[in-house]
């Protein structure tokens, strides 16, 4: 089976840049740009990284942000994870960053951007993976520090396929930016967001109707909800899933307990990713590998999921439909 998922061409959509800043690229650009970590080795980050909830990720997420700083720090944190791409046979990828996280800090947007947008360009001239750029807004943030944060982007859209939601969120719910998502339609972006993880429900429909949203990033915690299972299933409104990174954060016990087979048996339009895989155990392979083998996920089921990431994509029509003839001469 590992070989099986290796050979597989695959789509991610739900991955934050700067959760791939691996132990040791951090302690290169800490010595870089003269940043004071809060641990002394490569072991002892790898140990902190035993989180109790999502907030307790988030608080290490940041520290290690830190490090952040030049436009060739984005360039070499994101060609790594392009390399890794390269890899494990990703071949379109739609990454997640957080321009808050760094210009809170000081750091101009330009930097941000110009710096992921590099590497970006070198993996199409290099590997030849195609990818997009979503801006997340921090939703323990203000809408109107989200405001401000989508208009520094207005001059840079080229670049940016779309905004999402992240960071904390019980007690912050969809409903909060409604208006910043509106305007950020009216602008021209994609719109997705993270609901159903830690909260319930409710933040799905939310972030459906409020926001209007054409993906939900987790959304496992649908299943509360039958009425929303059923509109999940008629609309194909994608779901991002993240198996390690829901073990690893305690929204599900154990890899055992995963529904995500569920969801993709009753017709939800399910994908893997990886989410924060520097932190959370695992790139896309290793959460294919660990639903397969926690799960005995067959390959059947391996296929349909790997395919729903390119059907979930915003690729063009053109480009998922080579895909799924791809995927269709797989099964003949």
């Amino acid at each position: 089976m590992k070989q099986f998922i290796q050979n597989l061409p695959k789509a991610e959509l739900h991955l934050h840049i700067e959760g791939t800043l691996e132990p040791e690229l951090m302690f290169k650009l800490a010595k870089k740009n003269h940043v004071v970590l809060p641990y002394n080795s490569i072991e002892e980050v790898r140990q902190a990284y035993h989180f109790t909830s999502l907030q307790s990720f988030l608080d290490i997420y940041y520290k290690g942000a830190a490090v952040l700083i030049e436009a060739s720090d984005f360039y070499d944190l994101t060609l790594a994870y392009l390399k890794k791409c390269h890899e494990q046979n990703i071949v379109h990828t739609e990454i997640f960053f957080d321009p808050q996280t760094h210009t809170d800090r000081g750091i101009a947007f330009e930097t941000v951007v110009t710096g992921i947008s590099e590497a970006l360009e070198e993996a199409k001239r290099r590997y030849n993976i195609s990818s997009f750029l979503i801006m997340s807004f921090l939703r323990h943030l203000s809408q109107g520090a989200a405001f401000e944060t989508l208009e520094a982007s207005l001059p840079f859209k080229d670049k940016i396929k779309g905004v999402g939601l992240d960071s904390s969120e019980l007690g912050n719910p969809p409903s909060k930016f409604k208006e910043v998502f509106q305007k950020a339609k009216e602008e021209g972006y994609e719109l997705v967001a993270h609901a159903g993880e830690e909260g319930d429900s409710r933040y799905i429909w939310e972030a459906i109707e409020l926001l209007d949203v054409r993906r939900i990033d987790h959304g496992i915690r649908c299943e509360e909800d039958e009425k929303l299972v059923a509109y999940l299933q008629k609309t194909q409104l994608p779901l991002t899933v993240c198996p390690l990174s829901n073990v690893k954060l305690k929204a599900v016990k154990e890899m055992g307990y995963h529904n995500i087979l569920k969801l993709l048996h009753r017709g939800l339009l399910v994908t893997v990713n990886s989410d924060d895989p520097a932190y959370f155990g695992g790139y896309l392979n290793e959460n294919l590998e660990a639903v397969a083998t926690s799960l005995q996920a067959t390959k059947e089921e391996i296929l349909q999921l790997v395919e729903n990431g390119f059907r979930a994509s915003f690729l063009s029509n053109h480009e998922i439909n080579k895909q799924k003839a791809y995927f269709a001469s797989m099964r003949s």
